[in-house]
């Protein structure tokens, strides 16, 4: 069942059988994560995504946003895109955590064609506890949450802010 709550012309709140989603953490390393996408029927994606994660023995989901419904930002001639936000417990450092998070969005059928092209599934680490990291392959925190309406929104509604390792 989906729940909508119209914000504008512009901004959906979905709320399905996951999204929103609060679960018990298991004291591990947290990491927020941002995922979309905007290629076929991104809702139900996302809801197997959450089972893919569930039955994962790499990512626990400790809490999950609703959905938003959201225009595209660079490229802009494609559809609407589908965003929440994602507070998973790992035992991956970051750059393991990417490298899995690569091999998930592949499994769900992502192309990378060009920049901010349509795709079904995109998983962006936001934050991993308190890591600042610069590399060729990750940049920790995200260098664009903040730009971000994508995950600016989805973070508003979280019951826990993320406030990195305690």
């Amino acid at each position: 069942m989906v729940r909508k709550k119209v914000l504008d012309e512009n901004y959906t709140v979905l709320y399905t059988t996951h999204y929103p989603h609060q679960a018990e953490s298991k004291d591990r390393y947290k990491a927020l994560l941002g995922i979309g996408g905007n290629i076929g029927d991104t809702p139900r994606r996302l809801e197997h995504l959450f089972w893919y994660f569930k039955r994962s023995k790499f990512v626990n989901i400790v809490e999950s946003s609703p959905l938003i419904k959201n225009p595209a930002f660079g490229y802009t001639e494609q559809e609407d895109f589908y965003n929440a936000v994602l507070l998973v417990e790992t035992m991956l450092k970051p750059r393991k955590l990417l490298h899995y998070l690569l091999r998930v969005e592949r499994y769900f059928g992502r192309k990378r064609s060009f920049e901010n092209a349509p795709r079904t599934l995109d998983i962006d680490i936001l934050f991993y506890e308190d890591i600042k990291m610069d590399t060729k392959r990750l940049i920790l925190p995200h260098p664009k949450w903040k730009e971000r309406v994508s995950v600016l929104m989805p973070l508003a509604y979280m019951k826990t802010l993320y406030k990195g390792k305690k």
